[in-house]
């Protein structure tokens, strides 16, 4: 099949994009506002974007409280999601009024952060601590109001869970992270599923 994304006209149940474009690893922020309000929220438009210095990005459908608080205080944490966390992240998706902690929401604990002041996730197996750098307006083809904003960061602070550091690397896919597909599909890493290939001439 094919079909033009300015007329969506696929003829199926739900809009395939997301499904193509998978997995696709989940940003679950951490942001507080300048006023102490602590958010945290799964975004799936999220991905590391580079390498030295470490940057991480997540893209917000419109101005929600995440984008807002990180705007105002100009830092926040990417907690990781991973298969035993699945139903509290799920539960930090849910729409609460301005300011209502969706970290206590879920029944999570905090836990200080070294070098910003929004807390992380204490169950995370890893958490990356990030200075705010700028907000990117996604405006579409043609012009008019962007529908989406693209915040990025730098990574300024790392924690892994000691438990997880195997013979000097990360063993990942012990973690078992979650990552979105479309619809309501999750996909989990597993050691059984990990599998490694050489670059050519390295």
């Amino acid at each position: 099949m094919f079909y033009e994304t300015s007329t969506n006209a696929h003829g199926l149940p739900h809009d395939p994009f997301k499904a193509i474009v998978t997995p696709r690893p989940i940003g679950w922020i951490t942001a507080m506002s300048a006023q102490g309000e602590v958010n945290l929220s799964p975004y799936s438009f999220f991905n590391a974007i580079s390498e030295r210095p470490p940057m991480v990005a997540f893209s917000s459908a419109g101005k929600k409280d995440a984008l807002t608080f990180i705007e105002e205080t100009g830092e926040f944490v990417c907690n990781l999601a991973t298969y035993d966390l699945r139903e509290q992240m799920n539960a930090t998706s849910a729409v609460l009024p301005r300011g209502e902690n969706e970290m206590a929401h879920a029944g999570l604990t905090p836990a200080p952060s070294r070098l910003v002041k929004p807390p992380r996730v204490a169950d995370a197996l890893a958490a990356l601590e990030c200075k705010w750098l700028q907000t990117v307006p996604l405006s579409p083809l043609g012009g008019g109001d962007p529908s989406y904003y693209l915040v990025i960061g730098q990574v300024v602070g790392i924690h892994i869970d000691d438990r997880y550091i195997v013979n000097g690397l990360v063993d990942t896919a012990a973690m078992r992270p979650i990552a979105r597909s479309g619809y309501r599909d999750y996909f989990v890493a597993t050691p059984e599923t990990k599998f490694s290939i050489t670059r050519p001439g390295g």
